[in-house]
């Protein structure tokens, strides 16, 4: 498929029991801003868009939904049109549920593994200016959208065709050691959307990229003072060079909290295999099998040996 519909990813709903829990994570350690809803609803803003992280009060703790914008109504109405080609059932969502991820119009379909998709255009804009939970200096997102989601599959291949040959997802690279994991871009981000195979299913980690280094490090700090907040210590990705941690939320799920990704030409960039492993240093990962890890700080110390560098990008109130 040729260019890619998706501009970038706009939402993402959450299930849970714990919505006070949530609550205080996402203000006091994230830095989101909270937006009180009706019906047991919560949602956090991030920038100027009217929610981007969206919860329900539910009996289980997972990811519900996660929301894809495409630029208009003809971009939704040529997807879904390729989705039915392709045997994907598609819905529209009502208009009870459109209002309430505040935008324009959106549709739904699930990818392989069951993981529901919402597809919309329009996403409504806050009417006051973002003020964050904590003091940080903003998220990076705008035309790069919310951040991305990495997700467990069990069948890579038939996640593959789906993400990359139907909805139009650009590979970026992808490794097969110490796991295998493809990385794909719809816009300048490196990757909006990563598939990691392993037995597990459902949503691996969801990252936000902050503007502020310190922002990112005093985020730091705050995770240790919870005893197993922290699931992969401070380090920096060999692919897209964010520096980050990964806190599990009250969902278990994780959060990579972030800062310094590059950017990329998404017209312009070729696929490679990455051979260095997914870290240049640190991200000690307490959630991989004892022997992937070791494989994992192998390859690090190697990179280390052979003098791997990646640029880093200091001045960041120079990148939109």
């Amino acid at each position: 498929m040729s260019g890619a519909p998706i501009l970038g990813l706009g939402y993402v709903g959450v299930q849970t029991a714990s919505l006070e829990t949530w609550r205080d994570f996402g203000t006091g350690l994230l830095g989101l801003q909270p937006v009180a809803l009706s019906g047991k609803r919560l949602a956090f803003r991030m920038d100027d868009a009217a929610a981007r992280l969206l919860l329900r009060e539910g009996a289980r703790e997972e990811p519900d939904f996660f929301g894809w914008e495409v630029r208009n109504r003809q971009a939704l109405e040529a997807l879904a049109a390729r989705l039915e080609e392709h045997g994907r059932r598609v819905e529209r969502l009502p208009s009870s549920l459109v209002e309430q991820r505040q935008v324009s119009d959106a549709i739904s379909t699930c990818d392989p593994e069951g993981n529901r998709l919402e597809i919309f255009y329009g996403q409504y804009r806050a009417d006051a200016p973002f003020r964050p939970g904590r003091p940080i200096s903003g998220f990076r997102t705008g035309s790069l959208g919310m951040g991305h989601a990495v997700m467990n599959v069990k069948d890579m291949d038939s996640a593959l065709f789906f993400y990359r040959d139907i909805l139009g997802f650009r590979l970026s690279d992808y490794t097969l050691r110490p796991f295998k994991a493809y990385f794909f871009h719809v816009n300048a981000r490196h990757h909006s959307l990563a598939l990691i195979e392993n037995e597990r299913g459902g949503m691996h980690h969801l990252m936000m990229e902050v503007r502020g280094f310190d922002d990112m490090g005093q985020g730091y700090d705050l995770a240790q003072l919870d005893p197993d907040r922290v699931a992969t210590t401070l380090g920096r990705h060999s692919n897209d060079h964010m520096t980050s941690f990964y806190v599990r939320t009250p969902s278990q799920f994780l959060i990579e909290y972030g800062w310094g990704g590059r950017d990329i030409d998404p017209d312009a960039w070729e696929a490679f295999e990455m051979t260095l492993g997914p870290s240049l240093w640190g991200h000690e990962r307490d959630w991989l099998p004892e022997e992937m890890r070791d494989e994992a700080r192998r390859l690090r110390l190697k990179a280390a040996a052979d003098g791997v560098r990646a640029d880093l990008f200091v001045a960041s109130k120079s990148r939109a």
